[in-house]
């Protein structure tokens, strides 16, 4: 990752609410849509972004993602890019299963250590959000990124500098916002899981 400098702010917003969110099952590769709670969630959105202008808006190609800022009227006022890098983590076999379930057979299973069977490993993931965190800083001012759960918290640790196992300890509702700073030159999370 690169240092860059300390101009940048990052607004992370992971997507509203799906069928599998809402039921703990990990959303990685599976394309699901929004529930109708989570197009709400999601235009309430608005109130927050729709007053904030941001120098570079990326998103995950995934549908959920991008209807998030298709509803929270992002696009009104900013190009948009698209980034596989922020797709969600590959859970492999662990697609669509609980982490209770997982852990009835893997008792001591953590994604943040472990990463998924057939799936993507923290390392993996650990650069694909270097990649963007490095976008970020070498473009500056205030950048947008909308994606999901996992990937956001894993980008927030590689943020502040962190292995990606201190994302286990950074919960991310969704349509909730966070936003990554610095303090005199040092990367810090300077709002975490926040309502609109």
């Amino acid at each position: 990752m690169s240092e860059g400098g300390s101009d940048v702010e990052v607004w992370l917003v992971r997507h509203g609410e799906t069928e599998w969110s809402r039921s703990g099952r990990h959303t990685g590769v599976t394309d699901l849509p929004l529930t109708p709670h989570g197009e709400d969630a999601a235009r309430a959105l608005a109130g927050v972004l729709g007053g904030t202008s941001f120098e570079l808006v990326i998103s995950s190609p995934l549908v959920r993602a991008l209807r998030t800022v298709e509803l929270a009227g992002v696009a009104k006022t900013a190009k948009v890019e698209v980034t596989d890098d922020l797709v969600e983590w590959n859970y492999g076999d662990y697609e669509g299963r609980t982490t209770a379930d997982i852990r009835d057979e893997r008792p001591s299973w953590s994604l943040w250590t472990d990463g998924a069977p057939r799936g993507e490993t923290p390392v993996q993931v650990s650069d694909r959000v270097d990649r963007v965190i490095d976008r970020c800083r070498a473009k500056g001012g205030r950048c947008l990124l909308v994606a999901h759960g996992h990937v956001l918290r894993t980008l927030a640790a590689r943020w502040i500098d962190q292995p990606v196992a201190v994302g286990a300890h950074l919960p991310l509702d969704t349509a909730k916002v966070c936003v990554l700073g610095f303090d005199r030159g040092t990367p810090t999370l300077d709002r975490w899981n926040a309502e609109q």
